[in-house]
């Protein structure tokens, strides 16, 4: 409520799926003397937060009573939606937001209450766009990894940010050591973590805290120092990990961007 009462210019809003959390963003709201707009976060099949379909309505009877909220409407994020074949994924992601149509239908005929759609992640995106009354809220908003590249190739975006790093040891002739430990890149996700654009052919052996170990096909072709320029399997993390991303425009370093959003607290 420090944000809401700072910014008056930006809209701050928050999810809840059930009536307890509710209750006490109502009790901070009417503390501070403000009121919190909220979504109800409705799970159509991913299966980590929101509540079931049939829930929404006896929830939104309760939230509508709590002083110091506002319902906007219903948030699903459907991230469990990724087929690489754009036809697919819109048959399903027409299925999912179907639901959500069902809902806003029946909240309307028995509260008259037109509810706002927040749907949808980053491979949903192009399923969503088109969709009227919708808002949708892709993550990969800013930097395009290789992961999505591949992936959802339907999406016409480049990758616009590289991880940096140097062959330390040659192990052997058809194997090298790169400094690129998991320190450095996203990791959550299995082998390989990196796409090297200046040695695509390497393969992603080992890895651990201060390493990656690449398996190529001839070690000659290497020496200490050389750089290798990486594109990450998932970029959100990885620019989680640096406090400074440098910027580079026609092949020369020409400044830096703070990497503020990896700071737990700016400045409230």
């Amino acid at each position: 409520f420090n944000l809401i009462n700072t910014y008056r210019g930006t809209v701050f809003s928050c999810i809840a799926d059930n009536k307890d959390s509710a209750g006490y963003i109502s009790e901070s709201a009417i503390k501070n003397k403000s009121i919190a707009d909220v979504f109800i976060d409705v799970n159509t099949g991913m299966n980590r937060t929101g509540i079931g379909i049939d829930e929404v309505m006896p929830l939104f009877a309760i939230l509508k009573n709590l002083k110091g909220i506002r319902v906007r409407g219903l948030h699903a994020y459907d991230g469990h939606i990724r087929d690489t074949d754009i036809a697919q994924r819109q048959i399903k992601s027409d299925e999912a937001f179907g639901k959500l149509q069902v809902l806003r239908d029946k909240l309307t005929a028995q509260f008259g209450f037109t509810a706002k759609i927040v749907i949808g992640g980053s491979p949903t995106f192009p399923t969503h766009v088109k969709r009227e009354n919708v808002e949708c809220s892709p993550g990969t908003f800013v930097f395009w990894d290789h992961g999505y590249k591949i992936n959802i190739p339907d999406q016409p975006f480049d990758c616009a940010a590289l991880v940096l790093t140097r062959i330390i040891s040659i192990v052997d002739e058809r194997t090298v050591c790169t400094d690129l430990g998991y320190k450095s890149v996203s990791s959550e996700n299995p082998l390989p973590r990196v796409y090297f654009l200046n040695a695509p052919d390497a393969e992603a052996v080992a890895q651990n805290e201060e390493h990656l170990v690449l398996k190529v096909k001839d070690a000659a072709m290497f020496k200490p120092g050389d750089v290798l320029y990486g594109v990450p399997q998932h970029i959100c993390p990885t620019v989680a990990l640096y406090e400074k991303a440098v910027v580079v425009e026609d092949n020369e370093a020409t400044g830096e961007w703070n990497v503020i959003a990896r700071n737990r607290k700016i400045n409230i």
